[in-house]
């Protein structure tokens, strides 16, 4: 998930108290009444007085976001990519485990990172595809391939009982890691992201 907030919201004349969420490149509201916007359908962004004016084919959804407004409409109308929310940098040495995603590794060749198909020692960010129960193994092999201030990131697809958050995330807190951040991977998967405890980076 990206950023969520309680709010007020008004869409086709009808009011509601709810949760919006910001993503990758969507705006959804959950309350009384549910509507998603992808950035791509917004026709029109505004605010006023802490209030979020977004206009689409649809009709037009207002977020009573306070402080938060002006930030918001910034974000949907320069988004950040994937890989910058992930924060792969040039130079870096990146191992996959299982995500073959070819749009993704497109993106991290472009962003100058040096890529392997295959976990290597002294890796600065992992990328470990989780699907499955079994598939929650493999982030405590790939944990010990991290360099002391790496990041590992679960790419785990959503619905899949078997290898929930909570699950992924007991299974890093296993491998000695922590979790530090939740960001949309695409309409199928999150990513969770790892890293070793500052205590233990020697």
């Amino acid at each position: 998930m990206g950023q969520a907030l309680a709010c007020e919201a008004t869409f086709k004349r009808q009011r509601s108290s709810g949760r919006a969420e910001l993503e990758t490149d969507y705006v959804l509201f959950r309350g009384d009444f549910r509507v998603k916007l992808p950035f791509a359908g917004i026709t029109g962004v505004s605010t006023r007085d802490g209030v979020l004016t977004l206009k689409g084919a649809d009709g037009t959804l207002t977020l009573a976001l306070g402080d938060r407004a002006e930030k918001w409409a910034a974000a949907i109308k320069t988004p950040k990519s994937r890989l910058a929310k992930i924060g792969v940098k040039p130079g870096q040495r990146v191992s996959l485990d299982g995500v073959k995603d070819p749009a993704f590794l497109d993106e991290l060749k472009a962003a100058g990172a040096d890529v392997s198909a295959r976990l290597r020692p002294s890796s600065d960010v992992v990328f470990v595809l989780v699907e499955s129960a079994a598939d929650l193994k493999k982030i405590a092999r790939a944990g010990a391939s991290l360099v002391p201030d790496g990041a590992l990131w679960a790419i785990r697809r959503k619905g899949v009982a078997a290898a929930s958050e909570a699950l992924t995330m007991a299974a890093g807190k296993a491998a000695g890691l922590v979790d530090v951040k939740v960001v949309r991977f695409s309409e199928t998967h999150t990513a969770e992201k790892f890293v070793i405890p500052k205590s233990r980076r020697g």
